[in-house]
């Protein structure tokens, strides 16, 4: 969402709620860099982001946050039961990922849907 859209969806009281899992990174793009390219990070860290928070009150909105997992059901509630436009900011870890996702370039039926450590080894199969 851009800052035209926030204040379109406050000036006409859109029942829009926005979560963000903030890592601090460019999320999806810290994700590819690290499970498609080997780990090499590059230009997915900021360390200028804003004070979602602040920003959506700037607008007029709601903004609130949740910095430990204990906080997260109230901000959910809150949120959720706050009418008009809610911006929640989740911080959760730098390496969190977000599944299920579809590499670049890759196909529907190819999509990832948890990490590769976390899958079961596939039963052995008689060729015979």
């Amino acid at each position: 969402m851009t800052m035209q859209e926030m204040s379109t969806a406050v000036q006409h009281d859109l029942p829009i709620k926005i979560f963000i899992l903030n890592n601090e990174w460019m999320g999806m793009v810290r994700q590819w860099q690290q499970l498609l390219h080997g780990e090499r990070y590059s230009h997915s860290y900021s360390a200028s982001l804003p004070d979602f928070v602040k920003l959506a009150e700037a607008y007029g909105a709601k903004g609130l946050r949740a910095t430990k997992p204990e906080e997260l059901l109230s901000v959910l509630e809150e949120g959720f039961a706050t009418p008009g436009v809610v911006v929640m900011d989740v911080i959760v870890s730098e390496e969190e990922n977000v599944y299920p996702m579809i590499p670049a370039g890759a196909a529907h039926y190819e999509i990832v849907m948890e990490p590769e450590a976390d899958k079961e080894p596939p039963e052995p199969r008689d060729l015979a």
